[in-house]
């Protein structure tokens, strides 16, 4: 998995190049630096079909350790 994307389409063009049913997303801008464990745009399967929402995407940080004495 990379560590940076960009979203600069529109969410229209989003909408329908996924066939999206249902838009969660409200007024999504242009993100031009999309950082693993930040929010973006994801497409999914809902219960009515698929939708566009936000989403924390990419591999969690991992929890840190605690020091050894």
């Amino acid at each position: 998995m990379c560590n940076l994307y960009s979203m600069t389409s529109n969410p229209q063009a989003i909408r329908e190049i996924a066939k999206v049913l249902e838009d969660r997303t409200g007024n999504l801008q242009p993100l031009p630096e999309i950082y693993p464990n930040t929010m973006a745009p994801i497409v999914r399967n809902g219960e009515g079909g698929r939708e566009l929402l936000m989403a924390r995407w990419g591999m969690p940080t991992p929890p840190r350790l605690p020091e050894r004495p």
